[in-house]
């Protein structure tokens, strides 16, 4: 029973919505390469934002949280994309890198080229 709705939610937190973005975009008549760079930099967004704003939360692992035996609260923020430690004096700290922030902005900036890229092709093809 627990594999049938795994299953289920595969297919409708990822498979639908996948499907339907390249279905419109194909009778559109967007190139597939396009849309399958959308798609890619699109579910990269979202699993790379989830993960920043997720990181500091002890639902997986609570050892290796980073607020984990700091005596602080977890916190989450989900645009843009970040989680803290805020600590007893109330200061937060921010757990996620550089790095985690760059890889995100960049996806979400192909994401939005595409779509941009996607209406300046549709405009001058017709």
């Amino acid at each position: 029973m627990n594999h049938i709705i795994l299953l289920l939610a595969v297919l409708v937190l990822f498979v639908a919505p996948t499907s339907l973005v390249w279905l419109v975009g194909q009778r559109a008549g967007f190139p597939g390469w396009m849309l399958l760079a959308f798609l890619l930099a699109g579910w990269l967004t979202v699993f790379v934002g989830w993960s920043l704003s997720q990181r500091a939360q002890p639902f997986l692992f609570p050892d290796t949280s980073p607020c984990f035996g700091t005596r602080s609260t977890p916190v989450s923020q989900y645009f843009p994309p970040d989680s803290f430690c805020r600590h007893a004096d109330g200061e937060l700290g921010t757990v996620n890198g550089p790095d985690a922030k760059l890889v995100f902005w960049t996806a979400a900036t192909a994401t939005v080229a595409m779509a941009g890229a996607a209406v300046a092709w549709r405009r001058r093809r017709v």
